[in-house]
């Protein structure tokens, strides 16, 4: 026994360093993303410059951007110690107040200019316990304006099932008292659709995929059958209802609002959704307590937060803008959707001001609120303030995750494009050798807040961003964190961004708006039509998400 013991402990000495560090993952083959490699440089279009920068103004936004950037510290800052900013909510709050703050900092003018009134809605705590047929902690999420418990509260829990006729509906119901509903489909297996194709046999696969559509189906099905019936769970005194948003790895889930705001609602994770659903379903009588705190504020003002450096020109009067949405969902903290848009807009602002620049247009950073509902903020802008739409010079808007921006196009103006291209082939080509710049392109119809501007025929540009994965990791999800954000890519936009909006303010020439017609077909073969804009929503009211 004693030479046993010695045995180990000399083998736990001899392999501690081992056992202790962590170790790097073997390499896997990967094929790196094509929008990842710049171009290479036999192929540089004509927008990539091949000779060196010589305006002192460009130089200097480089230098700053580049060698003395911020953007690292305030995404730190707006991620980790503001979080999420829920439109409605503490967060959203105060994350348009440390923008104003910040602006003033820095001597750049900024004010806070409402919009409508929103849902407000604070956070608390959200603690789920399975407690029958075993006892284990759950990944759960309260869903956005859910309703509070009321302290501790212990149910069992039913799937929602198929109903044959409202007869069947309302005896369903009625044994819903006390318990929690799940509403969606499981996911037979919560590993991701990688590991499965990498190492499941066809068969395997095959029989996986049948299962997993079967059962997406049904619950599409049932839900259609059972329309409305967050207002009837409330009135036959159901605890709650258990939802499920699978995002394709495991541990990541999209988590949004509760609908109606009628019952405490809460997301449960991949493995432990699959977990209550198999017990319920096979009988074994699950049974949670539930714990979610949170405050309905009633309808609170909801503001857009605008920077803004006056012209000094004769085009003093026409406006150059930068835009990214500030809003979030608030299952994590917003760091890709959309604090890195966010970021970037405001650093280069600060950029610019840092260097002195005294612009001849005016330059606007706006920073919306409620896009996540709909564009509201930024539609409600734009009906607003026709003034700053009719004297437009060119709006740049970033809002899709943290990498390099790598995509441009003119948003169906063909005037917009031979601009665009001028404005690119000034700059460095360690900038532009990364951008596929689409030419004329076509109006977005919704999706982000640049088209709340282009629908009024007005020069607004999406700038797309490298991927990373942004659909499935980060985008409306609980993982949406500091960590994941490329600060290298992040310091490399802001600097794009500030020598475009200095090129778009010093133009000797107003940006004409001659639209692309015809529009392109679409998928369907059908002629294009340029989209008609629409006011924003102003409040709640026929709002549930």
């Amino acid at each position: 026994m004693t030479l046993f013991v010695r045995r180990i402990t000399l083998a736990a000495l001899v392999g501690t360093p081992t056992l202790l560090v962590a170790q790097r993952p073997a390499d896997a083959p990967v094929v790196q993303n094509m929008m990842a490699r710049p171009i290479p440089a036999e192929q540089w279009p004509e927008w990539v410059r091949k000779t060196p920068v010589t305006d002192p103004m460009l130089l200097r936004i480089v230098e700053e951007g580049m060698q003395r950037s911020q953007a690292g510290a305030l995404a730190q800052v707006l991620t980790d110690s503001i979080g999420p900013r829920l439109t409605g909510s503490p967060g959203f709050t105060s994350a348009g107040d440390w923008l104003v703050r910040k602006y003033q900092e820095w001597g750049v003018t900024a004010r806070k200019e409402q919009w409508g009134t929103w849902s407000g809605f604070k956070r608390g705590v959200t603690h789920v316990d399975l407690i029958a047929p075993r006892t284990r902690t759950l990944d759960a999420t309260m869903l956005s304006w859910s309703p509070a418990t009321n302290g501790a509260v212990t149910g069992d829990v039913v799937v929602l099932p198929q109903f044959e006729s409202a007869e069947s509906a309302h005896a369903w119901l009625q044994a819903t008292k006390g318990r929690f509903v799940m509403i969606n489909a499981p996911q037979i297996s919560c590993r991701s659709p990688q590991q499965l194709q990498e190492f499941a046999t066809p068969a395997t696969l095959a029989s996986l995929r049948a299962a997993q559509d079967t059962l997406r189906i049904s619950f599409n099905q049932r839900n259609v059958t059972a329309a409305g019936l967050q207002d009837s769970l409330k009135a036959y005194g159901a605890a709650g209802v258990v939802t499920f948003g699978w995002s394709n790895y495991p541990g990541i889930n999209k988590v949004f609002g509760s609908p109606r705001q009628m019952v405490p609602t809460f997301d449960l994770s991949c493995e432990d959704y699959g977990l209550v659903y198999r017990l319920s379903v096979n009988k074994q009588s699950p049974k949670l307590r539930v714990q979610i705190e949170s405050e309905n504020l009633g309808e609170v003002p909801v503001t857009n937060t605008l920077g803004e450096m006056k012209g000094t020109g004769r085009t003093a009067n026409q406006y150059v803008m930068l835009s990214a949405h500030l809003d979030s969902w608030e299952a994590s903290s917003g760091a890709t959707d959309n604090a890195t848009g966010t970021i970037t807009m405001l650093e280069a602002m600060r950029i610019l001001k840092s260097i002195g620049y005294k612009p001849k247009r005016t330059i606007l950073a706006a920073h919306w609120g409620g896009e996540e509902q709909g564009l509201n903020g930024s539609r409600s802008f734009v009906k607003d303030h026709p003034e700053i739409v009719s004297g437009l010079q060119a709006l740049f808007n970033q809002d899709n995750g943290t990498g390099r921006i790598v995509g441009m196009n003119a948003s169906g103006l063909v005037s917009a494009d031979t601009v665009l291209r001028g404005y690119l082939s000034q700059l460095p080509g360690d900038f532009t050798q990364w951008i596929r710049y689409g030419g004329v392109g076509q109006p977005g119809s919704g999706g982000t807040d640049h088209v709340s501007f282009t629908c009024a025929g007005a020069p607004g540009f999406g700038m797309g961003a490298l991927g990373w994965d942004y659909g499935f990791t980060t985008w409306h999800t609980n993982r949406d964190t500091f960590d994941k954000i490329i600060v290298d890519d992040l310091k490399q936009n802001a600097t794009l961004v500030a020598m475009l909006i200095y090129l778009a303010s010093e133009d000797p020439t107003q940006m004409a708006r001659i639209k692309v017609d015809p529009l392109p077909a679409g998928p369907n073969g059908a002629g294009g039509t340029w989209p008609t804009c629409v006011d924003g929503t102003r409040n709640t009211a026929g709002y549930r998400r």
